[in-house]
C-alpha cells in the first residue's frame, strides 16, 4: 500500500491527496487543484469514502492494482508539464459492465451540463459500446487534461469488445463511419487487437477520435513503420524512443539472425483522426509499457530520464510527480511508472507522456529477471 496512505484511509483522501500534490508540480494554481480535486471526487462516486483497507471496488482494468485513478504528465520542451487523470467513473458498479457504462454515462452528461459542451458524437456510438450485456475488460473511462481556470479537456475510453472480441474491428469500423471517418479504418496498420476506442469532447481545437492497437513481440524496426499519419513521423525518433524504453541493443538483424523484440506486455499504438475528408490519420503515438521491462521504477525512471532528455525536456518535474504520488524508495517496486509514450500530432511539437499509477491497493515488489527480450526469425 502506497506510503501516503493508512489502514483508516479513504480511497478519496489518498487520490485527491496525490492530485493535489501533483497539480502544484504542473504549476495549477490552489484554486484549480480544489475545483479538480473536487470533480474527481464526483467522478469515483460512492467509492471515494471506501476504505482502503478494503479490497477494490471492482477489477478494475485501468492499474494492475486495480486502482480506479491513473496520472500522467505530458512533456515538451521548455516547458511545465501537462497533467491529466484517468478515472473509471462506474468503478463503484464492482464488476458489473453494464452498470459501470450506465454510470460512466451518468457522469459524463454531468460534466457536459457543468461545462456546457455536446455529447453528441459519443450518443451516436451508444448502442455500440454499450449493450445489454456488455463483453471485455472495461466498459468506459474518462480523462481529464487539467487546464489553468478549473475547466478540463475530457477525453472519453471506450471498449471495441463490448460485444465481444471477435467483433471488435467491426465495432471501430462503424464508429468510424458514424462520425464521419468512413475511410480511415483502412489506413490502420494490422495489429492483434482494438483495446481502445477514444473520444475527444468539449473545447479542443481539434477534437480527435483515436483508435488504439495491440502490437505483441514489437520490433524497433515495427515501431517506427506503424505510423500512417502524414507527414510522417521520423522512423529513427521511434526507434530510438522503443530501444531505450526496452532497453533493446542499437542495430537490427538481418533475417538469417532474427530480431530482438519487445516479449511481455503488448506495446500499444494510437492512430488519431482530426480531418474526415482524407481517411489519414493526423496522429500518431507510441505506448510501450515500461512496467513490464525493468527489475523496478529506478530502472523504469532511468529510462523515462534518457527519453525526456533525449528529447530536450527537462526530467526535474519528473521526479517531483514521483514523490507526489507516492514517497517510497523507487527501488522497492515495480509500476510506479506504467507506460512511457513519445506522442506526435500534425501542427504540434513532439511531446512524451509518463504515466504514473496511484498504487491506492498494492505495491508490485521488484522482479529479479526481466523477459525484456525474445529473438525470433523475421521474413523481411
Amino acid at each position: 500500500m502506497s506510503g501516503f496512505s493508512s489502514g483508516e484511509a479513504l480511497l478519496g483522501d489518498l487520490t485527491t491527496g496525490q492530485l493535489t500534490r501533483l497539480c502544484h508540480v504542473a504549476g495549477l494554481s490552489e484554486a484549480d487543484a480544489a475545483a479538480y480535486t473536487g470533480v474527481l471526487t464526483e467522478s469515483l462516486g460512492a467509492t471515494a469514502g471506501r476504505p482502503l483497507a478494503l479490497p477494490p471496488p471492482s477489477h478494475t482494468f485501468l492499474s494492475d492494482d486495480h486502482s480506479p485513478v491513473e496520472f500522467s504528465l505530458a512533456f515538451l520542451p521548455g516547458q511545465t508539464p501537462d497533467l491529466r487523470v484517468l478515472v473509471e467513473p462506474g468503478c463503484s458498479s464492482g464488476d458489473d459492465l453494464a452498470e459501470n457504462g450506465r454510470a460512466g454515462l451518468r457522469s459524463i452528461h454531468a460534466m457536459a451540463d457543468r461545462w456546457g459542451f455536446s455529447t453528441d458524437q459519443l450518443d451516436r456510438l451508444e448502442d455500440l459500446f454499450f449493450p445489454p450485456s456488455p463483453e471485455g475488460p472495461l466498459a468506459l473511462w474518462c480523462a481529464l487534461e487539467l487546464r489553468p481556470g478549473g475547466v478540463p479537456g475530457v477525453k472519453v475510453y471506450l471498449n471495441p469488445s463490448a460485444n465481444g472480441a471477435d467483433r471488435a474491428a467491426e465495432t471501430v469500423r462503424e464508429a468510424l463511419a458514424r462520425l464521419g471517418h468512413r475511410q480511415a479504418f483502412d489506413s490502420l496498420p494490422r495489429a492483434e487487437g482494438f483495446p481502445f476506442f477514444a473520444l475527444d469532447l468539449g473545447d479542443w481545437d481539434a477534437p480527435r477520435v483515436k483508435v488504439y492497437l495491440k502490437h505483441p513481440g514489437l520490433s524497433p524496426a515495427e515501431a517506427g513503420s506503424l505510423s500512417r499519419m502524414t507527414p510522417a513521423p521520423g522512423r529513427e525518433g521511434l526507434e530510438e524512443f522503443f530501444r531505450t524504453v526496452g532497453d533493446l541493443p542499437a542495430g537490427d538483424f538481418a533475417d538469417d539472425e532474427g530480431a530482438d523484440r519487445l516479449a511481455g506486455r503488448p506495446t500499444l499504438t494510437c492512430h488519431s483522426f482530426t480531418e474526415t475528408a482524407i481517411g489519414l490519420p493526423s496522429g500518431y503515438t507510441l505506448h510501450v509499457p515500461v512496467r513490464d521491462y525493468v527489475r523496478h521504477d529506478g530502472e523504469a525512471r532511468e529510462r523515462a530520464v534518457a527519453v525526456l532528455r533525449s528529447n530536450g525536456m527537462d526530467s526535474g518535474s519528473l521526479d517531483r510527480a514521483l514523490a507526489a504520488v507516492s514517497p517510497r524508495p523507487l527501488g522497492d517496486g515495480v509500476g510506479l511508472i506504467a507506460y512511457l509514450a513519445l506522442v506526435h500530432q500534425r501542427g504540434r511539437p513532439r511531446r512524451v507522456t509518463v504515466y504514473v499509477s496511484s498504487e491506492a491497493y498494492e505495491t508490485r515488489p521488484p522482479r529479479e529477471t526481466v523477459p525484456t527480450r525474445d529473438r525470433v526469425r523475421v521474413r523481411l
